[in-house]
């Protein structure tokens, strides 16, 4: 009796794991499908931003912070870039999880004319270290991740950032 109960017990607890792996399998990865909407932000007003607005354009947002040396460094390549990209059909969003009051005192302290915004979704998209950039295609879809700093001028990001403008 004690081993037809072990074999019982054994078979249950296969067949639920067997179920739950399952289950796990059809979960889509979330990796490099998330979704614009996802990327939670508020402009400097506390006004929430409408992701929805940018269909149609690629958004690059870069996840920084004032405290953070790599972020810092990046910058100046990043408003290269940006000006370089100024006819093109994207969106530079730079966004900070510090307060208002941090990234207005950074940015009157910087010359970059970058649209500040502040983050409410940082851990929600599994962002661990800063810089951290995505890149959105016009349809939303998250088709670039990158943590680390980058020089974004150089002649292989802006054809990087480019192919995603316009795919070929």
């Amino acid at each position: 009796m004690k081993l037809f109960s072990r074999i019982v017990i054994l078979s249950f607890v296969l067949i639920t794991a067997c179920n739950d792996s399952k289950r796990s399998e059809s979960k889509p990865e979330t990796s490099l499908q998330t979704e614009i909407e996802k990327v939670r932000l508020i402009n400097l007003k506390g006004e929430p931003i409408n992701m929805k607005q940018y269909k149609g354009k690629t958004v690059f947002v870069n996840f920084w912070a004032s405290w953070c040396g790599p972020c810092i460094s990046e910058m100046p390549s990043l408003k290269s870039a940006k000006d370089s990209l100024r006819n093109e059909n994207i969106e530079f969003l730079f966004a900070s999880d510090e307060s208002k009051e941090e990234i207005e005192t950074f940015s009157s302290q910087q010359d970059y004319d970058f649209k500040y915004v502040r983050t409410q979704s940082l851990e929600e998209l599994n962002i661990t270290g800063l810089p951290t950039t995505f890149i959105f295609n016009p349809e939303g879809k998250l088709v670039f991740s990158e943590m680390g700093a980058r020089q974004w001028n150089s002649p292989e990001s802006i054809v990087l950032i480019k192919k995603i403008i316009k795919p070929q």
